[in-house]
């Protein structure tokens, strides 16, 4: 089951009951329940280094089941990028993705992660090797591209090019405004 901007079917559980469904998933190598485990833990603000240590014992157990959704490592806003883009519905349907990207800016002062937001009629995976390789690429997706973080636009996939480029604009608009640092979305 894919995790979307308000989908968490871990929701209604116990931190308790998590944490062993957790520990169950890791014994299973079973990427997708540990996944979802580790995305309700993380929405509900558990303590940094017990996402990072999740999300390496998921990597080491797991890592040829873990859906693309899940980000490889913690970024402090996730839950913002979540809620921020839950916001946004699309009315159309059409051949348009909006994406995100989790950005390096160790180098500076301040959180060390940014996103860039844009739009592309690739998927988000395939726009993302795109920029990689110099491809019509953003210099900050160039220079400092780490992964996609699917989960947030999941909702955003498939939409009319002219809803795509109304929900990229006003999504970068809004990530910015809940202080996160935002390139792209013209």
């Amino acid at each position: 089951m894919p995790i979307g901007a308000v989908q968490r079917p871990l929701k209604a559980l116990s931190h308790p009951a998590i944490v062993a469904r957790l520990e169950n998933a890791l014994r299973m190598r079973d990427g997708p329940d540990g996944a979802h485990c580790i995305h309700e833990l993380w929405m509900r603000g558990e303590w940094v280094h017990n996402i990072e240590a999740a999300l390496d014992r998921l990597w080491r157990e797991a890592s040829a089941t873990i859906p693309e959704w899940l980000p490889m490592q913690y970024v402090s806003w996730l839950p913002a990028a979540y809620e921020v883009a839950a916001r946004f519905r699309p009315r159309t349907r059409g051949r348009s993705n909006v994406y995100l990207i989790l950005l390096d800016y160790s180098d500076r002062r301040g959180d060390p992660h940014g996103v860039y937001v844009g739009m592309s009629r690739y998927s988000p995976a395939q726009r993302f090797d795109q920029h990689k390789a110099g491809i019509h690429s953003a210099g900050s997706v160039l220079k400092r591209g780490l992964e996609v973080l699917t989960g947030p636009t999941l909702h955003l996939q498939r939409i009319a090019r002219h809803e795509a480029a109304r929900v990229e604009a006003a999504l970068a608009g809004a990530l910015a405004d809940a202080g996160i640092r935002v390139e792209g979305g013209h």
